[in-house]
């Protein structure tokens, strides 16, 4: 007897293939699969008729800032929603572990939650947490260079020293060890714009022995992009760990159309060396109050103010004109503040997203009360929008990109296809109607088309309605990232 049937199915098997078939499913995970009128060799407690809708792997939101909300508030509604069923944390270089802090989180850190949010000053202590906790997503997590760098460091605007590196060696060495997918760095903010590259590689270096993963947010997405990539690069090659490059854009008027020089700079190094990318489906950004991203050039919405909460939802270039101040005396006014950077051309994200080595992460910001739509609908934008009514590519594909391509880059080797062995992390969706609904006036709104969500085999979200079943575990690295990384390049015809 199965747990659950799921027939005259569109599945998208995650690798970019389509059949129509039926999927069984026994102890949290898919036991068969079934072409078209095949039968399977028992019934089950459940049978669903899916009447030709797309069933999918759940989705893998590979860049998120969730790493306090999935203790927090594990109902994860915001993700589940949308038909992810796992969630990677500890991106841009700020994780909640192992972290220790003497005061306030520094900014970007605080855009995870205050100071007594961050409980866990050991990586096991996390992990115990989110097991404890049960969310109803699964949780695979990374470790922050800044969250390092603020334990072990007087101040954030040096490099660091010779000891304060062995220190964060260590620390790092025993979160890998115990389950942690790899490094993060963020090297665009003031906390870790002055660690040198070397810094950094030293840092990498330990990733060599765990098989983890190098991800940065690259220390400019502006004029200086390409020489930022090369940097990454290096890193990724020192240290001999895949690279990935967090939320890659064209950032700035300035930079606009240099899509056209960053693609052939990541498709050569990808030539070399294990490198990947992922982008969220939007042209717009959305980080705390930057008084160097100021400008007048395009739009800044500001989301939060702690000085000035009656000022969230309102263009900071308004707020100026209103208090007969220059723009950026304003943002400094506001701070600390949230803001959201209309500063993208439509042109580059379509063709960063569009990129056999692109997936896609929302880098939704939860503890933002004006979040950047993409918290709640960067996943159905790229099914409804760009894959279905833009034409951008093939829906296949467009599931590729979020299931079996995040699997192999982050070596989670039993989700992100559906497989006979595999996790039953699943995602029943209309490919007709499924749509963003979320928007920058009315963000928190889940999407349409989302019918079922079923993570380790457990219903856990059903036409806009949670079940109240929280079935999600955390997740710790598999195997050495290297191996699946390099067979998902080989297939991305680079």
């Amino acid at each position: 007897m199965y747990d659950l049937i799921i027939r005259n199915a569109r599945i998208l098997d995650g690798d970019g293939g389509e059949t129509a078939g039926a999927v069984a499913v026994r102890d949290g995970r898919i036991a068969a699969v079934v072409p078209q009128g095949g039968e399977f060799d028992a019934g089950a407690r459940e049978d669903i008729d899916a009447a030709g809708l797309a069933l999918a792997p759940g989705f893998i939101d590979i860049h998120t800032h969730d790493d306090t909300n999935v203790i927090r508030q594990p109902a994860m509604l915001p993700k589940l929603s949308q038909g992810v069923t796992t969630v990677v944390v500890g991106n841009c270089g700020i994780s909640a572990s192992p972290v220790r802090l003497r005061g306030e989180p520094p900014d970007p850190m605080n855009l995870l939650g205050d100071a007594g949010h961050f409980v866990y000053p050991r990586f096991a202590d996390y992990r115990n947490a989110v097991d404890t906790a049960r969310p109803a997503v699964n949780v695979a997590a990374l470790v922050g260079h800044t969250a390092l760098r603020q334990n072990h460091m007087d101040r954030l605007d040096r490099e660091a020293s010779d000891a304060e590196i062995a220190a964060m060696r260590a620390e790092l060495d025993d979160a890998l060890s115990c389950g942690a997918l790899g490094l993060s760095t963020g090297l665009a903010y003031a906390s870790a714009f002055s660690s040198s590259t070397d810094e950094v590689k030293a840092l990498a270096e330990v990733l060599d022995a765990h098989g983890g993963v190098y991800t940065t947010h690259l220390r400019t997405e502006f004029d200086g992009i390409l020489d930022a990539l090369d940097e990454a690069f290096e890193i990724g090659r020192h240290a001999r760990s895949p690279v990935i490059v967090s939320h890659l854009k064209c950032a700035g008027a300035g930079n606009w159309g240099r899509s056209r020089e960053v693609i052939p700079r990541l498709e050569n190094a990808a030539g070399r060396h294990p490198v990947g990318c992922d982008c969220y489906p939007y042209s717009a950004s959305s980080s705390t109050l930057d008084l160097k991203q100021v400008t007048d050039e395009f739009d800044i919405l500001i989301t939060w103010s702690t000085p000035h909460p009656e000022e969230a939802g309102r263009k900071l270039a308004d707020i100026a004109a209103g208090w007969g101040v220059p723009m950026l005396d304003a943002a400094r006014r506001l701070q600390p503040a949230g803001a959201v950077y209309f500063g993208m051309d439509e042109n580059d994200v379509r063709h960063i997203l569009a990129h056999p080595l692109t997936m896609v992460g929302s880098d939704g910001l939860p503890n933002d009360p004006l979040p950047h739509p993409r918290l709640w609908g960067a996943f159905p934008r790229v099914l409804g929008h760009y894959s279905r009514d833009v034409g951008l590519f093939p829906l296949a594909e467009a599931v590729r990109k979020m299931t079996g391509l995040s699997a192999d880059r982050f070596g989670l080797t039993d989700r992100g296809r559906i497989r006979a062995g595999h996790c039953a992390d699943l995602v029943l969706f209309d490919p007709d109607r499924i749509r963003d609904v979320a928007s920058f006036g009315d963000p928190q709104q889940a999407a349409d088309g989302i019918r079922g969500v079923w993570v380790n085999g457990v219903l856990s979200y059903r036409d806009k309605t949670a079940t109240g079943l929280r079935a999600g575990r955390f997740l710790p690295r598999q195997t050495d990232v290297r191996t699946t990384f390099n067979a998902q390049q080989e297939n991305s015809h680079v």
